[in-house]
């Protein structure tokens, strides 16, 4: 079963249709067509692969008055080695260049740099002359975005930055830029996106975008100030180790409701009477890839 980051992953690149195009060119350095729009096409390449088996995203730029397909780019989000994947991607790029009858060319992401060695092999299909290339967009390629005016500009790639940059010194700046480009966005999104951005720093670029939020500091949206003057105002009347544990435990189950998993009360009463911040942070991040509520707490001592 896909991963939480897996899907995270595919929702920006179908939020954001020209996201792969710009990934492709900007990050990587491949030429792609003028275009004048970027659609997400059915990625059920069901002719010939199983419905099992499907292409993660699969993006048409278009050109034209009559939108005519330029360039199509099949996008896979690949997190770990899997065998079969070598002899699916020829035919995902085939199958589609046939459906779309124009260069199609394979985009591989990966948020783990020991990924990048694997997906970028070479996929010699035994054809003379015919050896496919992915073209893979790893954490070292994903540019770093701690500008507000380009995080709101383009907020998906906002979002990817902070997912490949989050655990480095970088974390605190990116995470600040992107706070300045939720008001923008969709309430669905909204949620969405200030959640991986979160879950993806460092513990010292939460800690400071926390004591931001609560201090004096002067953001410019007006998301970001309510933010912040409710984090004061929690701040003044439970303390802020109190309101950060309190915080944080709600994150918890917040996660967990959204993901729709069934929370017992004896879950919820172990979350809510939890002290340890060391803990709670062990749990956000557990809270995003269980499948059962009794592997949070089950694993919460490890």
């Amino acid at each position: 079963m896909p991963s939480v980051t897996h899907e995270a992953l595919v929702e920006l690149f179908k939020n954001r249709p020209r996201l792969a195009a710009e990934m492709l060119h900007d990050a990587l350095g491949h030429p792609v067509p003028a275009f004048t729009a970027a659609r997400v096409e059915a990625s059920d390449l069901t002719e010939i692969v199983p419905s099992d088996r499907r292409a993660d995203v699969i993006v048409v730029l278009l050109v034209g008055k009559k939108r005519r397909p330029a360039m199509a780019i099949v996008v896979e989000v690949q997190l770990g080695v899997d065998r079969d994947k070598p002899y699916a991607w020829p035919v995902y790029v085939t199958q589609t260049r046939a459906r779309h009858r124009c260069p199609t060319r394979l985009l591989v992401v990966t948020t783990k740099r020991a990924m990048v060695r694997w997906c970028s092999r070479p996929i010699d299909t035994g054809h003379p002359g015919w050896t496919l290339k992915p073209l893979v967009l790893g954490p070292q390629g994903v540019p770093v975005v701690a500008g507000a005016e380009q995080a709101r500009a383009a907020p998906e790639v906002a979002v990817l930055s902070a997912m490949a940059h989050g655990q480095s010194k970088a974390g605190e700046g990116i995470g600040t830029a992107f706070l300045e480009a939720l008001p923008a966005l969709d309430a669905e999104r909204r949620a969405l996106y200030w959640d991986l951005v979160l879950s993806s720093m460092n513990e010292a670029a939460k800690r400071t975008l926390e004591a931001m939020m609560k201090s004096g500091y002067e953001f410019q949206s007006e998301f970001a100030r309510t933010y912040a003057a409710k984090g004061r105002e929690e701040g003044r009347k439970e303390g802020l180790q109190e309101g950060l544990v309190k915080a944080k435990a709600h994150d918890v189950l917040a996660i967990l409701e959204a993901r729709g998993l069934d929370v017992p009360a004896e879950v919820r009463e172990r979350v809510l009477a939890s002290t340890d911040v060391d803990e709670l942070d062990r749990w956000v991040r557990r809270a995003a890839v269980v499948s059962d509520t009794r592997e949070l707490l089950g694993t919460a001592g490890s």
